[in-house]
């Protein structure tokens, strides 16, 4: 009998050898387009600003491609999710985060919850839009800025942030009186389907430090922040906001890099055409990215900076070559060169 307790017990210890010494899955970080992003450890799939339709609509920096033959798009269409390339990128999700409900951020996230069942977590306007475009209620979870949340596997701090301002206010006029509104409107909780793309407004702006794998993310919607809710806070990856509305902001670059201890990974985000197909060429994006780089490296010279490329995972453990290159010309999306300054990313201890 003691012999053969002896051989179980080697056998048990032999299975939990096997199982420890199984290597653990990396975080990754997958560029969606636009502000969204894929985030991934094990089998948690964290979404955030799911937007994949890239609805063919004149943006603040960008008009649309005059070899676009899709309809153009106004504030008052009616624009539904081009579920095929939803489809063909998203097959499942835990987790929806929004930022805010502008619709290059919210347009996709019904239909994106209710395929894949995910919990939506957002503003009282994120949790609105939901509602009435039919995510069940047990799916959705408003929240706002100074909440901590913890999920299986992760924990979140909600964080009070702002929308970039499109438009530097003219110093010669006189400045407009204070709206008695304190916050930028909601999505209306009564709003009947079908919802015209116009419909979809900022509704408040949230930004999320994400606590994962021993890594912590922060990322942004938007080209804008408070920064006396980031003073203090050490993320080991920033996702940025990086359209040229940023320089609507004064010191916008610095001091985000001082509040946040200059974090060793940035990302840009938001900083692509979004008005044209994934497959159109992004080269005039980035080479209008390149002055966000500049000042992320004159503000934090350590700090290494990656271009994502869409659908791309970008490992944050996984060993990667050091390049420092400039873009070249290139047919596709990307140019060949568009990652910049890579380097194994390890948490911050």
């Amino acid at each position: 009998m003691s012999r053969v307790v002896t051989h179980v017990v080697l056998a048990l210890l032999s299975i939990a050898s096997v199982a420890h010494a199984q290597p653990v899955q990396p975080v990754q970080l997958t560029y969606l387009g636009t502000a969204g992003w894929q985030i991934t450890s094990g089998q948690t799939v964290i979404l955030i600003d799911p937007y994949l339709t890239r609805a063919k609509v004149n943006s603040p920096n960008d008009a649309v491609s005059p070899n676009d033959t899709r309809p153009l798009v106004t504030a008052n269409s009616i624009m539904e999710p081009d579920t095929a390339v939803i489809d063909a990128h998203i097959q499942r999700a835990n987790y929806i985060f929004l930022t805010h409900t502008h619709p290059d951020h919210s347009l996709d996230m019904p239909y994106i919850a209710r395929k894949t069942g995910a919990l939506v977590i957002g503003t009282a306007s994120t949790a609105n839009l939901a509602r009435v475009s039919g995510v069940p209620e047990s799916q959705i979870k408003a929240v706002k800025g100074g909440d901590e949340l913890k999920f299986e596997g992760f924990s979140v701090r909600v964080i009070p942030s702002l929308h970039g301002i499109f438009r530097r206010p003219d110093p010669s006029r006189p400045n407009p009186p204070l709206s008695p509104q304190q916050s930028p409107p909601l999505f209306p909780a009564d709003t009947k389907p079908p919802i015209r793309f116009g419909q979809h407004v900022e509704g408040g702006t949230l930004a999320y430090l994400i606590r994962i794998a021993g890594h912590q993310i922060i990322l942004f919607g938007s080209m804008n922040y408070i920064e006396s809710e980031l003073t203090g806070l050490r993320p080991d990856v920033a996702l940025i906001g990086a359209m040229p509305e940023r320089q609507n902001i004064d010191d916008y670059t610095p001091r985000l890099m001082r509040a946040l201890g200059n974090p060793p990974l940035v990302l840009p985000t938001h900083w692509d055409r979004f008005n044209v197909p994934h497959s159109v060429s992004q080269q005039p994006a980035v080479d209008r990215l390149q002055s966000f780089i500049a000042e992320v490296k004159a503000a934090s010279p350590n700090t290494r900076v990656i271009v994502p490329e869409y659908f791309k995972p970008i490992s944050l453990d996984a060993p990667a070559k050091a390049t420092e290159t400039l873009p070249k010309p290139h047919h596709g999306p990307f140019p060949r060169e568009s990652i910049l300054l890579t380097q194994p990313i390890s948490p911050r201890a």
